[in-house]
């Protein structure tokens, strides 16, 4: 994969958080790379895997966070917290940073996030946390949940973070980048795209507790499909691929994603009616 030696080398003032947690490595390899890079680089992340937590805030109990020390760089000022990804941002932003940051960057994570799967994903909202504050945010995942190849997302995320501020994007822009687990040679780029069509088929076990009592565990498979016919693309070009079909293709996506989730075809086709008057 091409790098970018063209582009003069910036540093930032970075907020990382994930939803996998304080010692899951993908966080480790993302915010050591940024720091290695000349970026000055702030973690506040969850002080547990906080997976599938969507945007969710804790306001029904205390928050209790703390400085934590040697897991990242030296270089690295890292702090824990016992609330949600997007509870971690929040604190960082109101607490522990002492100016606006200028990008706020979520992983990596350890599992894609494509498709539907930005609606749960903590990963997403703690970026989407970013973005609600005005900066610039990237959300970045790893395509698989047993490899431990950070590197290659690490290193595109140095290379995105330098790029950014000479595009043409809007002042605040959140966008969800997905990794292949290749190695970085076997990479062929990176893409645009769109969120595309992910399902599951959905499986509650039903199981028996020590006690003789019934619980049920959430399982599933992912159903990988090609993109259908799906209204909230009709304005998209159909040049510009899925998420689920380029990364399936050997490509880096990304996808710019907002918090604003109007649906423009059906406000115009109901705004032509008279069945409301």
């Amino acid at each position: 994969m091409a790098s970018v030696s063209s582009v003069e080398q910036q540093q930032f003032n970075i907020l990382v958080s994930n939803d996998d947690g304080i010692s899951a490595l993908g966080i480790r390899v993302l915010a050591n790379t940024l720091a290695a890079a000349g970026h000055r680089v702030t973690v506040v992340c969850p002080d547990r895997e906080r997976s599938a937590t969507g945007h969710g805030l804790t306001l029904h109990r205390p928050i209790r966070t703390e400085i934590v020390e040697g897991i990242f760089d030296p270089a690295v000022t890292a702090w824990s917290c016992s609330g949600t990804p997007s509870d971690c941002v929040k604190f960082a932003l109101s607490a522990v940073v002492s100016e606006k940051p200028d990008f706020v960057v979520s992983g990596i994570n350890h599992g894609s996030n494509l498709g539907t799967d930005v609606l749960y994903s903590g990963t997403v909202s703690a970026a989407m946390e970013g973005l609600l504050e005005g900066i610039p945010s990237i959300a970045f995942s790893l395509s698989s949940h047993t490899s431990h190849n950070f590197q290659p997302a690490a290193d595109f995320a140095c290379r995105l973070v330098q790029q950014l501020p000479q595009q043409a994007i809007a002042p605040a822009v959140l966008l969800n980048v997905n990794v292949p687990d290749l190695p970085s040679e076997k990479i062929k780029g990176a893409k645009i795209t769109r969120q595309g069509l992910r399902r599951y088929i959905e499986q509650f076990q039903k199981r028996h507790d020590p006690r003789g009592k019934v619980y049920y565990w959430l399982a599933g498979e992912v159903i990988e499909e090609l993109p259908q016919p799906d209204v909230c693309n009709n304005n998209v070009s159909g040049d510009i691929p899925s998420d689920v079909e380029a990364i399936a293709d050997g490509f880096i996506t990304i996808t710019p994603l907002q918090y604003i989730m109007n649906d423009l075809q059906t406000i115009q086709a109901l705004s032509k009616t008279t069945w409301l008057s």
